[in-house]
């Protein structure tokens, strides 16, 4: 089987055609394309760049008249880098030099060799350097499912699509082969046993015969699966990284003792002493066969080959197999003194057994015996942080006689947790948290009533109440928070995806510096905040307002970091650059809808609680990739249930609730694994498995019980989170008391509101009121004159019979006259009469208005006043008073 590299492809020599052979001159001609090369260069990878040929001794370019991917479609098949991925024009990877070999290509997309594609002519062209072509090819092999580019499941291209390969037969020399082609440093591990995909059980029908020293996989022999058919337990497995050597330097005679180097991007570079422990050492002992490691002395030392040393931190437990296993942090190092290198003395025993651990050492304090003891009995132990999202945050918790056990809070203080904090290599302790802040442990109780002075080794070496006695119970779990923690955000006004980069360091938010931020660098930020694979740097927005530490600068990341804290820096300071350089990264982000709402939207709008007894209680439920999903409840505690409840605006977490206790979600399963300090301003600042990926069932769904105090203030996202407060609290005294005063105007203003409604309600029912009595007393005025223009007769009959008619009205009783039984008539001429009675009429209807408008004086209504009134309005009342009544009443 003929074979290609990334830099060389021969045409085959011999071809025949049909009924004859080829002539001498056509033999010549295929000997000449035989001696054509073919490569990709400034791409970052074997598989991308741009197209360059060599010929007559030259490397020439492609002009991009007419290139498409049917063209980019053969280069990647000749070079053994599976399908064409894009066709790039415009010298998008630089301009090359040399002649221009080829224009106007037109491939079908089958050619063997991209120079057996119809074009213009060899060498004919009218384009300049500045139309160069270039492809992105998929690769023919990559790692996938893992954590970055440079883990995971081996996968070669078919040219239609990705197959697994069998781990059956598969070697660490074809790893090896698998990381150099992939720009991933040397293989560390190859494992095997992991299942197919249930829904798909295709294999790669070759076995690889790699031995080691080819330059990509495509080059290595490979021989079928016999009878086709590939033995297996599983896709085979690999693990790439720069810290993959280890060794110790001395002038002495034992491999087993000295300066600790580590071979990092091919040279052998010594590690700093500054974050050095005797648990990373004891790693690097085991990883050489050298047994346990028995002390790290300190001081300047011989640095051989260079000044140069490595401020890379390893955080390892002690326990395990190989240094590339820990932790590691190799963001902003701190600068290192020349020779302050790190150092391991180890056992140089591999079979040497551990004395048991005892509390009380039979040997007196400060002999020699007693301090060997000492450490082998430190070395048995373990320490570690859990719960705080980061390996120097969390619930401090040490492992012994088989179980991870706690620290109980009494006592707790900053010198207990500065002990934790240098042990493990994470700098300084910045708080020491008591109460289960990082949520309740499980397990033993190791330790009471700490009382360290700060400069002990081991945590388990302070004065205490003694191994395994406390009176406590995992709610008064202790915690660290050490200034080696680590956090990442982005900070915009109206951005979901994009903003100005800050890390958390210190005890204190700071800008990132953008010089000399490569594509790989922002595609790694991008993804660890989860905003998609991809993203760039913006330089046009214009510079922001206020002061701020600028951390970090000279951020170089490589394809085998999974997260920015693993990427080589410059060291920390707190003006690493100018204002004017701060970074400020738009993400592509993946999703179809960025809100459940309107957009923009903060990350309280892709927050919620389903199925709880009031809107501050439930299911935990999340906004991705337009749909709402659940939380699984691995890992869940109230460090995690605090920061949903805040970013809810909800108080404090009371509960935090797990086995789907408010009811099973539907949908998907978005967050796993999620571990949170508990000060996060949102859950998406807290650390978890990727989207999407999880290993449970709607069973485990999380919820949260909080306090119900919502508030409405504003909401600290990554859309608006701007201050430089590291670690907020619930809430400020200021909020609080403007909160209480706006409530208590509102409810006075609603008091006077509704006063006010009432005396106009009033003021209206009372107007028609006394306007329907005017009108019946008009009425019944109207009516008692027409009565009494009958009673008394028309003129003519008074002139008739004047005796008849005054002796009627003499019978009506006049107010200020004695009765008729009480004194003696008066005769009164006709006239007279006449002039009285039209006189009496006229105050009737007087009075009838006067008492309609009663005066300022009178406090009720003139109808319930019936004894006041003046003499002319008695005269009237006590002529009708047998109608009047039945009229008003």
């Amino acid at each position: 089987m003929a074979t290609y590299s990334s830099i060389l492809a021969w045409e085959i020599p011999w071809i025949e055609k049909p009924g004859r052979l080829l002539s001498i001159q056509s033999q010549k001609s295929w000997k000449r394309l035989g001696s054509r090369q073919l490569r990709l260069v400034d791409g970052g990878g074997p598989c991308t760049g741009r197209v360059e040929i060599l010929d007559q001794g030259s490397w020439g370019t492609i002009c991009d008249d007419g290139w498409d991917l049917e063209d980019a479609r053969v280069v990647c098949r000749q070079l053994g880098c599976g399908e064409a991925l894009n066709a790039l024009q415009f010298a998008e990877l630089g301009q090359g030099s040399g002649p221009i070999w080829l224009d106007e290509l037109n491939c079908g997309g089958k050619e063997s060799h991209v120079w057996r594609c119809p074009s213009q002519g060899w060498g004919r062209h009218d384009c300049g350097h500045k139309e160069d072509a270039g492809v992105v090819c998929s690769g023919f092999v990559r790692l996938a499912g893992g954590e970055g580019l440079c883990s995971g499941r081996v996968e070669v291209h078919s040219g239609e699509d990705w197959t697994p390969v069998s781990d059956g037969n598969f070697t660490l020399p074809t790893a090896q082969v698998i990381c150099a082609e992939l720009g991933c440093g040397k293989a560390v591990s190859v494992l095997g046993h992991m299942p197919f995909k249930e829904s798909d059980g295709r294999v790669w029908a070759e076995e690889f015969r790699c031995e080691g020293e080819e330059p990509k996989l495509w080059s290595c022999p490979r021989v079928p699966c016999p009878g086709g058919t590939c033995h297996h337990s599983g896709v085979a497995q690999v693990v790439c990284s720069v810290y993959a050597e280890a060794r110790l330097v001395t002038n002495g005679s034992s491999w087993c003792e000295g300066q600790v180097e580590m071979n990092i991007s091919g040279r052998w570079i010594a590690l700093c002493a500054s974050h050095w422990s005797l648990a990373n050492a004891n790693v690097v002992c085991r990883q050489l066969g050298c047994g346990v490691a028995i002390s790290t002395p300190r001081g300047p030392r011989f640095v051989e080959g260079g000044d140069q040393i490595s401020t890379v931190r390893f955080h390892c437990s002690g326990a395990e197999s190989f240094l590339w296993m820990c932790p590691v942090t190799a963001l902003g190092g701190l600068d290192c003194s020349h020779g302050n290198t790190a150092y391991a003395i180890c056992s140089g025993n591999q079979t040497q057994a551990l004395p048991q651990c005892n509390d009380s050492l039979s040997e007196p304090a400060g002999s020699a015996a007693s301090e060997e003891s000492a450490l082998y009995c430190s070395d048995s132990r373990q320490l570690r942080l859990v719960e705080g999202g980061s390996h120097c945050a969390g619930r401090v918790e040490i492992f012994d006689q088989g179980s991870w056990g706690t620290i109980c809070d009494d006592g707790w203080d900053l010198d207990d947790a500065h002990v934790v904090c240098r042990q493990l290599g994470c700098g300084e302790a910045l708080n020491a948290t008591g109460s289960a802040h990082f949520g309740a442990g499980s397990g033993p109780i190791w330790l009471d009533d700490l009382n360290c002075t700060g400069n002990e080794s081991h945590v388990w070496r302070c004065p205490s109440r003694g191994w395994g006695r406390h009176d406590c119970r995992h709610k008064e779990d202790a915690g660290v928070i050490c200034s080696e923690f680590l956090a990442l955000r982005m900070v915009s006004e109206d951005q979901q995806c994009a903003g100005w980069l800050e890390v958390f360091y210190n005890g204190t938010w700071g800008s990132v510096c953008r010089s000399p931020m490569e594509d790989i660098t922002v595609s790694i930020i991008c993804r660890q905040l989860g905003y998609g694979d991809s993203g760039s740097l913006n330089s046009s927005v214009a510079l922001r307002e206020g002061s701020r530490p600028h951390w970090v600068d000279g951020i170089q990341c490589r394809k085998t970091d999974t997260s920015l804290w693993q990427c080589p820096s410059d060291s920390w300071n707190y003006n690493s650059c100018s204002p004017k350089e701060e970074a400020y990264i738009s993400c592509a982000g993946r999703r179809p809808k960025s809100c459940p709402t309107a957009a923009p939207c903060t990350d309280r709008e892709k927050l919620q609680l389903r199925g709880g007894d009031s809107e501050c209680s439930g299911r935990v439920e999340v906004w991705h990739s337009g749909s709402w999903g659940t939380v699984c409840d691995d890992s869940w505690s109230l460090a995690e249930a605090e920061v949903v409840c805040q970013q809810l605006g909800c108080g404090p977490a009371l509960e935090a609730m797990q086995g789907a206790e408010f009811g099973p979600g539907n949908g998907s399963i978005w967050l796993d694994e999620v571990r949170c300090g508990g000060r996060e301003s949102s859950l998406w600042d807290c650390a978890a498995e990727p989207w999407g990926q999880s290993d449970c069932k709607h069973e485990e769904d999380a919820g949260v019980r909080c306090s119900g105090a919502r508030t409405t203030l504003a909401p600290s996202t990554a859309g608006t989170r701007t201050t430089s407060n590291p670690l907020p609290g619930i809430f400020s005294l200021p909020g609080v008391l403007c909160l209480i005063l706006g409530s208590l105007l509102f409810l006075v203003l609603i008091i006077l509101v509704t006063q006010l409604l009432r005396w106009r309600a009033e003021r209206r029912a009372l107007s028609s009121y006394e306007d329907a009595l005017a009108e019946a007393v008009y009425e019944e005025l109207d009516y008692l004159v027409t009565q009494k223009e009958g009673l008394l007769g028309s003129p003519d009959q008074r002139t008739d019979a004047p005796g008849e008619d005054y002796d009627d009205a003499e019978e009506v009783p006049v107010p200020g006259t004695p009765p008729a039984s009480q004194g003696s008539e008066a005769e009164v001429p006709p006239e007279k009469e006449y002039q009285m009675r039209s006189s009496q009429t006229r105050s009737s209807l007087n009075v009838s208005r006067e008492e309609a408008n009663p005066g300022e004086g009178e406090e009720r209504p003139w109808l319930l006043q019936g004894e006041k009134g003046d003499p002319e309005y008695d005269d009237v009342e006590l002529s009708v008073q047998g109608t009047s009544t039945v009229t008003f009443w």
